[in-house]
């Protein structure tokens, strides 16, 4: 069994974990709600408007989770029998549970991505024409890249890749998970990244901070098409507004915290790597550190009981993730109990 600290002094697991705001619970509280599987929710119809606008998108889709509405993009942008053109740790592959093949009958097809960055020529190489083969359905990005520490691709290659998918004919479709975070570390309009894209997953319960939910945005066309398919996976949430109404504080108030999460970020990340921590600092670009130490799971647990919870991802890598709920004062105490 699990022994925690009963006082936890920094939850670095994931910044899924943080807890509704004062401005959230009062915002659900007053939410003025209707049938969304109608369409009538007038708090959710603002949401994906607003995420729409944010992202320079026609309309939007609010889902349950990040991980629907990446699938409900595929579903969208595929047929089946085809490939999907991902980065080499791709979260629709890694932590999606193989519903790309479940649900939509396709399989990735992977590129090198070194710290997340595919190369757009990489990209260009992995399109499938022929008959022998299966054929390519659409490309994905992720920025920030997870499971490559938070790592941002830069806005050339982004282009990059959209000239590849216009000359090739290929949606293009990003995992946006933390894409604030990647706006918030390149210093520009989110629109900026996310109008490269046919359709974008943006996360509100990561970074920005909300309870639970993600926008799919795109094309009005698309988004109605992608209604269907969010019905098909039980997506359908009716008087969700009081969710809506935490999303929508998320986004209006949530990408102005994340500079001082990044700051905190390389902070932990100095530290850990002055203590000896195997961890590549040049990746620590955003909230996220992965950092190499033997028996990890042991390590983790010995922490979390003196209070500082981590991820163990593997035999011997963990994960640290900051969040707007861990002040400057956590944050010292919670490196001390890391490298002591």
């Amino acid at each position: 069994m699990s022994v925690v600290s009963s006082r936890v002094i920094a939850d670095l697991r994931s910044d899924t974990v943080t807890t509704p705001t004062p401005s959230m619970r009062e915002a659900m509280a007053q939410a003025e709600v209707g049938d969304d599987v109608y369409g009538e929710d007038p708090t959710i119809n603002a949401l994906q408007a607003e995420a729409a606008r944010l992202t320079g998108h026609e309309a939007g889709l609010f889902m349950p989770s990040g991980s629907m509405t990446n699938q409900v993009a595929i579903a969208l942008h595929t047929r089946r029998g085809e490939e999907v053109i991902c980065a080499e740790g791709a979260h629709i592959y890694e932590w999606e549970l193989g519903m790309m093949a479940a649900f939509s009958g396709v399989v990735p097809r992977f590129v090198p991505a070194p710290r997340g960055v595919p190369d757009p020529e990489e990209v260009r190489l992995a399109v499938r024409r022929s008959i022998h083969q299966s054929p390519t359905g659409m490309i994905s990005l992720e920025n920030t890249h997870n499971k490559a520490g938070g790592t941002v691709i830069p806005l050339e290659v982004i282009r990059g890749v959209r000239a590849v998918a216009n000359e090739e004919g290929l949606p293009l479709h990003l995992d946006g998970a933390r894409v604030f975070n990647a706006a918030a570390a390149l210093g520009v309009e989110l629109r900026e990244i996310t109008g490269c894209f046919d359709t974008v997953s943006v996360c509100l319960s990561k970074g920005l901070g909300a309870p639970v939910g993600s926008v799919l945005t795109g094309s009005r066309e698309a988004m109605a098409q992608a209604h269907r398919y969010r019905k098909m996976l039980g997506g359908g949430m009716r008087q969700a507004g009081v969710l809506a109404a935490a999303g929508l504080v998320a986004l209006r108030e949530g990408p102005d915290r994340l500079a001082e999460d990044h700051r905190r970020t390389r902070e932990l990340a100095g530290a850990l790597l002055e203590a000896g921590f195997d961890l590549d600092l040049e990746a620590v670009q955003t909230n996220i550190i992965y950092a190499r130490v033997e028996d990890a799971a042991q390590r983790v647990q010995a922490w979390a009981e003196r209070g500082v919870l981590a991820s163990a991802l593997s035999h011997d890598r963990v994960r640290f993730v900051l969040h707007h709920q861990v002040s400057d004062g956590a944050l010292a105490a919670a490196a001390r109990v890391l490298t002591s």
